[in-house]
């Protein structure tokens, strides 16, 4: 989640369309656009497989002063708490940031391509496993927490999850679960303009379930086989309907900018960030901030940085702010993490990709849509769609992606092109077996009915 800064003073909202240009303006020509990558991982303590909490000498503030002192990463303080880490002026690299239960993330910087994203989690992976060793901590790929129980997951010092953890409880049942004990891949695309946002925003929402089958990898809670081969994209469907699903309104007639914004403006607000505190405004309507009606600010009213923060409280399967967030991975190994960026740059960043995509998807209802997202989060690539499995449809959309990366001809300093960073999905898509079936069969074969041995087979 995001990481606020205070920074210049942010111009006041007018009027609605205000909402609306703010994220028009992240229109690009098709030369500059961008990836950026995100992914999040369990910390774990390689003694015991416990959750390492926030203080201590092996704990994640440890950790994060282990990445200032060896690698110049800067930290980002809230009061007395670092809980954030930035590179320093000038140097590209992204922003280290904490989840609610102390899953570390990184938000990769904005690269030109798939062979970046490589480099850019592989020098990642390499620090974070650096100073690792030096304080016992193992990092686990997975979509949620295998083993610990809610209770014994840690809390992290940031204000806003403060303000989420008071109100997910009042809106749904997993709210919490989501927080604590999940963690995930995102990758973040640009759109040209109005028109490019609409198609790329329907494939994806269209097709986001079949990212979350191919990237299946939370089959254990507590200890214990839970029924679901993604957990973590089962908690998403009872955690805020507000603020979460598959926004049917997206494939309409009339779909557009300002019918996000719409869409947005209905969502309840968690917080208002002022002088360095996070104001607990949960449940609050955005309207009537714009009015200067918020019990808590009486005559105040919202910036355009109280603007992109509300839509960072948002967590449909595709997000927008000022460009498109994929949201239905799993998290998973290092050759997971570039994987996602390269299905989705594939599908949506070459035309002819993108329109054999759309026609792959144009024919579905809304039915149809809801249907495939209700049945992943159980049975993966095993669920039925329509007169196929799952898994038909999964080739199918690599097929296109791949296709889709060949035609960027983007190529490494070998003169290799981004299509092999497909391959480790493609292994999948071939077996019909996901991570999830993977894991499910050693618990009930050498792992002996055991969760434990995740944290060394499936760790970083």
């Amino acid at each position: 989640m995001s990481t606020r800064q205070d920074g210049g003073a942010s111009p006041t909202i007018s009027s609605r369309d205000d909402l609306v240009s703010w994220i028009a303006a992240g229109e690009k020509m098709p030369a500059k656009w961008l990836i950026g990558t995100e992914h999040e991982k369990f910390v774990f303590k390689r003694d015991g497989l416990a959750p390492v909490p926030y203080a201590g000498p092996s704990g994640i503030r440890a950790l994060m002063e282990g990445m200032i002192e060896r690698f110049g990463w800067e930290p980002i303080e809230e009061g007395p708490h670092i809980i954030a880490l930035k590179r320093p002026a000038g140097e590209a690299g992204g922003t280290i940031s904490l989840e609610p239960g102390g899953q570390f993330e990184l938000s990769g910087a904005a690269v030109s391509t798939l062979h970046e994203v490589a480099a850019e989690t592989a020098t990642h992976l390499d620090q974070v496993k650096a100073i690792g060793d030096d304080l016992g901590l193992g990092f686990l790929g997975v979509g949620f927490s295998p083993n610990w129980t809610l209770a014994e997951t840690p809390q992290m010092p940031k204000q806003r999850y403060g303000v989420m953890t008071r109100y997910m409880p009042t809106v749904g049942r997993h709210g919490l679960d989501m927080m604590y004990r999940t963690s995930t891949i995102q990758v973040n695309l640009d759109f040209k303009d109005e028109a490019d946002m609409v198609k790329k925003f329907r494939v994806s929402l269209a097709l986001q379930p079949v990212a979350t089958a191919l990237f299946a990898a939370s089959p254990f809670k507590e200890g214990r086989p839970n029924g679901y081969k993604s957990l973590r994209s089962e908690v998403w469907r009872d955690t805020d309907r507000n603020r979460t699903g598959m926004l049917p309104f997206v494939f309409e007639s009339g779909m557009c900018y300002d019918r996000y914004v719409e869409y947005a403006l209905g969502v309840p607000m968690y917080f208002v960030y002022r002088d360095g505190k996070y104001v607990d405004v949960a449940g609050a309507s955005f309207p009537d901030f714009m009015k200067g009606r918020l019990p808590q600010l009486p005559g105040e009213r919202p910036t355009i940085d109280d603007w992109s923060d509300h839509l960072t409280t948002l967590f449909p399967e595709v997000r927008m702010k000022r460009f498109l967030e994929m949201r239905g991975a799993d998290s998973g190994g290092q050759a997971k993490i570039t994987a996602l960026s390269a299905f989705w740059v594939g599908l949506l960043y070459d035309h002819n990709a993108l329109d054999a995509a759309w026609d792959l998807v144009k024919g579905w209802s809304a039915d149809d849509r809801q249907s495939l997202r209700d049945e992943v989060p159980r049975q993966a690539l095993d669920a039925r769609f329509r007169r196929m499995k799952v898994l038909d449809l999964a080739r199918e959309a690599l097929d296109i992606s791949r296709h889709g990366l060949a035609a960027r001809k983007k190529l490494d300093a070998r003169g290799q092109d981004e299509t092999a960073y497909l391959d480790c999905l493609a292994e999948i898509a071939k077996s019909g077996r996901t991570t999830a079936d993977d894991m499910l069969e050693r618990f009930n074969g050498k792992w002996q009915g055991k969760t434990d041995p995740v944290f060394t087979d499936y760790a970083y």
